[in-house]
Protein backbone atom coordinates (compact mmCIF):
# COMPACT_ATOMS: atom_id res chain seq x y z
CA UNK A 1 0.00 0.00 0.00
CA UNK A 2 1.39 3.38 -0.96
CA UNK A 3 1.47 6.22 1.55
CA UNK A 4 -0.67 9.22 0.61
CA UNK A 5 0.46 12.79 0.78
CA UNK A 6 -1.53 14.39 3.64
CA UNK A 7 -2.17 17.42 1.44
CA UNK A 8 -4.00 15.14 -1.00
CA UNK A 9 -5.89 13.13 1.65
CA UNK A 10 -9.23 14.78 2.32
CA UNK A 11 -9.60 12.91 5.61
CA UNK A 12 -6.30 13.91 7.19
CA UNK A 13 -6.37 17.16 9.14
CA UNK A 14 -4.00 19.77 7.73
CA UNK A 15 -0.77 20.46 9.60
CA UNK A 16 -1.15 24.14 10.54
CA UNK A 17 2.50 24.48 11.58
CA UNK A 18 3.75 23.11 8.31
CA UNK A 19 1.36 25.29 6.31
CA UNK A 20 2.54 28.37 8.24
CA UNK A 21 6.20 27.48 7.67
CA UNK A 22 5.56 27.03 3.94
CA UNK A 23 3.78 30.42 3.77
CA UNK A 24 6.66 32.08 5.66
CA UNK A 25 9.20 30.62 3.25
CA UNK A 26 7.07 31.67 0.28
CA UNK A 27 6.65 35.17 1.75
CA UNK A 28 10.38 35.62 2.24
CA UNK A 29 11.10 34.26 -1.23
CA UNK A 30 8.50 36.54 -2.83
CA UNK A 31 9.78 39.71 -1.16
CA UNK A 32 13.41 38.79 -1.77
CA UNK A 33 12.75 38.10 -5.45
CA UNK A 34 10.62 41.17 -6.05
CA UNK A 35 12.29 43.79 -3.85
CA UNK A 36 15.68 42.57 -2.61
CA UNK A 37 17.22 40.63 -5.46
CA UNK A 38 20.56 42.49 -5.39
CA UNK A 39 22.89 43.75 -2.65
CA UNK A 40 21.97 47.37 -3.31
CA UNK A 41 18.27 46.59 -3.13
CA UNK A 42 18.69 44.66 0.12
CA UNK A 43 20.64 47.50 1.73
CA UNK A 44 18.41 50.42 0.75
CA UNK A 45 16.43 50.38 4.00
CA UNK A 46 19.58 50.28 6.16
CA UNK A 47 21.44 53.37 7.29
CA UNK A 48 24.71 53.50 5.32
CA UNK A 49 26.95 54.33 8.30
CA UNK A 50 25.05 53.83 11.56
CA UNK A 51 24.20 50.49 13.12
CA UNK A 52 20.48 50.21 13.88
CA UNK A 53 19.46 48.70 17.24
CA UNK A 54 17.94 45.59 15.66
CA UNK A 55 21.14 45.03 13.67
CA UNK A 56 23.26 45.37 16.82
CA UNK A 57 21.15 42.86 18.75
CA UNK A 58 21.20 40.37 15.85
CA UNK A 59 24.97 40.78 15.41
CA UNK A 60 25.71 40.16 19.09
CA UNK A 61 23.39 37.13 19.10
CA UNK A 62 24.98 35.73 15.93
CA UNK A 63 28.51 36.24 17.23
CA UNK A 64 27.67 34.85 20.69
CA UNK A 65 25.88 31.86 19.19
CA UNK A 66 28.62 31.11 16.69
CA UNK A 67 26.55 31.47 13.52
CA UNK A 68 28.83 34.38 12.55
CA UNK A 69 32.56 34.09 13.08
CA UNK A 70 34.62 36.70 14.83
CA UNK A 71 36.99 38.41 12.41
CA UNK A 72 40.74 38.46 13.08
CA UNK A 73 41.51 41.19 15.60
CA UNK A 74 37.86 41.57 16.62
CA UNK A 75 37.22 41.05 20.34
CA UNK A 76 35.09 38.08 21.38
CA UNK A 77 31.61 38.75 22.72
CA UNK A 78 31.80 39.44 26.45
CA UNK A 79 29.30 40.08 29.23
CA UNK A 80 29.25 43.82 28.52
CA UNK A 81 28.36 43.14 24.86
CA UNK A 82 25.51 40.87 25.95
CA UNK A 83 24.30 43.48 28.45
CA UNK A 84 24.50 46.18 25.78
CA UNK A 85 22.41 44.03 23.40
CA UNK A 86 19.87 43.33 26.15
CA UNK A 87 19.68 47.07 26.80
CA UNK A 88 18.59 47.57 23.18
CA UNK A 89 15.86 44.89 23.21
CA UNK A 90 13.05 47.18 24.49
CA UNK A 91 13.93 49.68 21.74
CA UNK A 92 13.87 46.91 19.12
CA UNK A 93 10.53 45.64 20.47
CA UNK A 94 9.04 49.16 20.30
CA UNK A 95 10.34 49.56 16.75
CA UNK A 96 8.81 46.22 15.76
CA UNK A 97 5.48 47.19 17.35
CA UNK A 98 5.47 50.46 15.38
CA UNK A 99 6.43 48.59 12.20
CA UNK A 100 3.66 46.03 12.66
CA UNK A 101 1.05 48.70 13.45
CA UNK A 102 2.09 50.66 10.37
CA UNK A 103 1.93 47.56 8.20
CA UNK A 104 -1.53 46.73 9.53
CA UNK A 105 -2.73 50.26 8.77
CA UNK A 106 -1.22 50.11 5.27
CA UNK A 107 -2.94 46.78 4.66
CA UNK A 108 -6.30 48.21 5.72
CA UNK A 109 -5.74 51.42 3.72
CA UNK A 110 -5.06 49.29 0.65
CA UNK A 111 -8.24 47.28 1.07
CA UNK A 112 -7.16 44.07 2.79
CA UNK A 113 -9.93 42.60 4.89
CA UNK A 114 -9.42 41.83 8.55
CA UNK A 115 -9.78 38.14 7.66
CA UNK A 116 -6.95 38.40 5.10
CA UNK A 117 -4.81 40.24 7.66
CA UNK A 118 -5.57 37.58 10.28
CA UNK A 119 -4.48 34.89 7.81
CA UNK A 120 -1.23 36.74 7.12
CA UNK A 121 -0.49 37.08 10.83
CA UNK A 122 -1.40 33.47 11.55
CA UNK A 123 -4.35 34.49 13.72
CA UNK A 124 -7.60 32.62 13.90
CA UNK A 125 -10.08 35.40 13.26
CA UNK A 126 -10.67 38.88 11.91
CA UNK A 127 -11.52 39.98 15.44
CA UNK A 128 -8.11 38.80 16.68
CA UNK A 129 -6.42 40.89 13.98
CA UNK A 130 -8.42 44.00 14.92
CA UNK A 131 -7.61 43.46 18.59
CA UNK A 132 -3.93 43.09 17.77
CA UNK A 133 -3.88 46.50 16.10
CA UNK A 134 -5.72 47.97 19.09
CA UNK A 135 -3.17 46.50 21.53
CA UNK A 136 -0.26 47.72 19.42
CA UNK A 137 -1.79 51.18 19.12
CA UNK A 138 -2.26 51.35 22.89
CA UNK A 139 1.46 50.60 23.43
CA UNK A 140 2.71 53.16 20.91
CA UNK A 141 3.17 56.84 21.60
CA UNK A 142 0.47 59.04 20.06
CA UNK A 143 1.07 60.10 16.47
CA UNK A 144 2.07 63.76 16.05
Amino acid sequence: MTEKNPAEDLFTPPDAGRARAEREFSALTRIATRHANAAGARQRQAHPTALEPHEAVRLVMALAGGSVTVRPGEPAIDEADLTAALTLVPHVRADLDALEAGLLRQARDRGLTWQAIAFGLGLGSAQAARQRLERLSDRLPPEP
